[in-house]
C-alpha cells in the first residue's frame, strides 16, 4: 500500500522480469511513484517455471472526484488555454505518452500503473454544464483530451467524452480534441453540426504507419489504418482534421515524416503538426526500458540521437525547446516538416473557431425552461 492507502498493483523500479511481464501493454515495468516513501523492487522467485505465462493485468476504474473540470494554463509552449480531461491514465499505454508522470502526484506508478489504473470522471458533463452557466464564464476554446485520450476504449462504455460534446454543442461552445481512436465517428451526429457553425476541430495523433512498431509502442491504441479511416470520416462530416506526426523519434519512426504527412493528406488532413520525443521525469527510464526489450539493437543509436536534440541530455525542459529540441539533428527535421506541409498545403492557416455564438440555453438541467 502506498501512503495515501491506495494499492500498487505491480510495484518496483526495475523492469518486471520476462515471465513477470503482463501481455499487451506498453510499459514493461512499474515503478513506485518519485513522491512515494518507500520504494518496491520484483523479483521472479522461479516459481513461475511451472506456470511461465504472466497473468493478464485487468484494467481497474476509479472514480475521480474533481470538483471543476476545466483546466487552465498559460505555457507559451502550447497553443491553448483551457482543457478538459475526462480520463486520468490511459489503456492505450503508449510508452512515450507524456501524461505518464501525472499518475504519481496520486500515489500510482507511471509505468503499467497508468495504463491500468484509469481514474474516470462520471460527474463531468455536470461539472462542464455548472461552469458554462456561471454567468462570469467567458467562452474561450477548449480541448478534450490534452492530457489522455478522450477516446480511449473505455469510453465505449462510460461516453463521458460525448456527453461533454452533447453540453458543449446545447451552450454553442467552440471546443478541438486530439485522439488517436476511430471512436470518434461514433460521435458525428454530434460533431457535425458543431463543424457546421466554425464551432469544433479535431486532431488525430498517426505516430506511424508500420502496424508493429505501433503494437509494440502503442498496444491498445488504433491501428494506423484506423486513424487514416477516422481522418477520412471526420472530414467527410465537414469537420477539420490536423494530423499530428508526433512524436518523431530519431531513428525509430523519423524516416516516415514525409510519408505520413502524404498519406494524412490524401485522406482529409488539412493540417499538420509535430512534435519531438520527451522524455521527463519517469518517461526517460521507462522508454529507454522499453528500447532494451523492444528494439535492442538501435537502442543506443535512438538514444545516442535523442540526447544530440536535447544538450546531451536525456531531456531539456526549456520553453521554445521541448516540443522541438536542438542542434542539428532537430533542425534538420523541423525543415523536413516545413518543406513537407508547403508542398502539401498542409500550412495553411483554416478559420478560428468561433466564439460570439455562445449562449447559455434557457433550459438546462440546473435552470428549467419557463414554459
Amino acid at each position: 500500500m502506498t501512503k495515501s492507502g491506495k494499492p500498487v498493483i505491480t510495484p518496483g523500479p526495475n523492469p518486471l522480469p520476462p515471465p513477470l511481464r503482463p501481455p499487451g501493454r506498453g510499459a514493461v515495468s512499474n515503478a513506485t511513484g518519485r513522491f512515494e516513501p518507500v520504494k518496491y523492487e520484483p523479483f521472479d522467485d522461479g516459481w513461475t517455471a511451472e506456470d511461465p505465462a504472466p497473468k493478464q493485468l485487468r484494467t481497474v476504474l476509479v472514480k475521480d472526484a474533481s470538483r471543476t473540470i476545466i483546466s487552465r494554463n498559460d505555457s507559451p509552449d502550447i497553443s491553448f488555454s483551457q482543457s478538459i480531461n475526462p480520463f486520468r491514465g490511459c489503456e492505450h499505454g503508449c510508452i512515450y505518452c507524456y501524461a505518464r508522470p501525472s499518475h504519481a502526484y496520486w500515489g500510482y506508478s507511471p509505468g503499467l500503473d497508468f495504463e491500468s489504473v484509469i481514474f474516470v470522471k462520471p460527474e463531468a458533463p455536470a461539472l462542464l454544464e455548472k461552469t458554462l452557466l456561471n454567468p462570469r464564464y467567458r467562452p474561450v476554446p477548449v480541448v478534450i483530451g490534452a492530457n489522455t485520450d478522450p477516446y480511449q476504449p473505455i469510453e465505449r462504455k462510460l461516453q463521458t467524452t460525448r456527453e461533454l460534446l452533447k453540453v458543449l454543442s446545447r451552450f454553442n461552445h467552440p471546443a478541438s480534441f486530439i485522439t488517436k481512436s476511430a471512436l470518434c465517428l461514433r460521435d458525428l451526429d454530434i460533431l457535425a453540426p458543431m463543424a457546421a457553425k466554425g464551432l469544433v476541430r479535431a486532431a488525430v495523433s498517426v505516430t506511424t504507419l508500420d502496424r508493429r512498431l505501433a503494437r509494440d509502442m502503442e498496444p491498445r491504441a488504433a491501428t494506423p489504418q484506423k486513424r487514416l479511416d477516422a481522418i477520412r470520416g471526420l472530414n467527410a462530416a465537414g469537420v477539420p482534421v490536423t494530423v499530428m506526426a508526433a512524436p518523431m523519434i530519431p531513428a525509430l519512426n523519423d524516416r516516415e515524416l514525409e510519408t505520413i504527412l502524404e498519406t494524412a493528406k490524401e485522406a482529409g488532413a488539412s493540417g499538420a503538426g509535430y512534435v519531438l520525443l520527451r522524455l521527463p521525469y519517469e518517461i526517460k527510464d521507462l522508454f529507454k526500458e522499453w528500447l532494451a526489450a523492444a528494439r535492442p539493437d538501435a537502442a543506443a543509436h535512438v538514444m545516442s540521437l535523442i540526447r544530440q536534440c536535447r544538450g546531451g541530455k536525456d531531456y531539456d525542459a526549456t520553453w521554445g525547446k521541448r516540443g522541438r529540441g536542438d542542434g542539428p539533428y532537430a533542425a534538420m527535421l523541423a525543415r523536413r516538416f516545413r518543406k513537407a506541409v508547403e508542398r502539401l498545403g498542409l500550412n495553411r492557416p483554416g478559420p478560428g473557431l468561433r466564439t460570439d455564438l455562445f449562449e447559455r440555453p434557457l433550459s438546462t438541467a440546473g435552470q428549467p425552461s419557463l414554459f
